[in-house]
């Protein structure tokens, strides 16, 4: 999008990795999700000269964390005892995902492991709570739990330069649809309670930027996007 927020549509599903950095800090990072495909996201960092701080994680779901582990394990990543750095930062109720990805992701989980990704949950995991800020690289990110995709779903809200308040979606909400919520621990009444009550209030000029997809406004979601017709008046 711009030298200080960088997308990647990685994987199977075009997973967006958000790569964000601050007018102040350089050098430093955040990124938002990371899809099975790390070495892609390493060699980004390395060509920019970019350093993580932290991962953030909208939700459980392989598509966006089945790259955290092998990520945050790579030689430049580890602190000079050689352990884990990097805090990733995850809602509790979906904990369960990073700890154990084979198990709560099938044949996608298992083609990772045998693929040689690491499926270790990362040492620093810090559970993540509504209204919660995350800190690094010269940013903040307020975390919104937003329950319906899966049970820990979470968007973030941030400000980054001059572009002004943006929200990641993670898979909560998209350019004309919504997350899905046929998988285990989904539910359509509560995303849309908490589309409803958390999203929708947000002011038009929002910016949006989902987990998968283009990005778009709070209000032109409000506007078009047929799912959430007589949410608000």
């Amino acid at each position: 999008m711009t030298d200080l927020v960088f997308g990647l549509p990685l994987w199977l599903a075009d997973t967006n990795c958000w790569i964000l950095r601050s007018a102040s800090s350089s050098s430093e990072c955040v990124i938002i999700d990371v899809p099975p495909e790390p070495e892609k996201v390493a060699a980004f960092l390395k060509e920019r000269s970019l350093r993580v701080v932290a991962v953030i994680a909208t939700h459980g779901h392989i598509d966006h964390i089945g790259g955290i582990p092998s990520l945050v394990e790579r030689e430049e990543n580890l602190d000079s005892a050689g352990r884990q750095a990097i805090a990733v930062h995850l809602h509790p109720a979906d904990r369960h995902m990073m700890r154990d990805p084979i198990g709560t992701s099938g044949m996608l989980g298992q083609a990772l492991a045998a693929a040689g990704f690491s499926t270790r949950e990362p040492e620093l995991v810090h559970d993540l709570a509504d209204g919660q800020e995350v800190k690094g690289a010269g940013l903040r990110f307020r975390a919104i739990h937003t329950p319906g995709h899966t049970q820990g779903s979470t968007c973030f809200m941030a400000e980054v330069g001059d572009l002004g308040a943006m929200l990641f979606s993670g898979d909560h909400l998209f350019a004309g649809s919504i997350g899905r919520t046929d998988l285990p621990g989904g539910s359509m009444e509560a995303l849309m309670n908490s589309m409803k009550e958390k999203i929708l209030p947000l002011p038009d000029s929002t910016l949006v930027l989902p987990g998968h997809g283009e990005t778009t406004t709070i209000g032109q979601e409000r506007a078009t996007n047929p799912f959430l017709r007589g949410l608000l008046p």
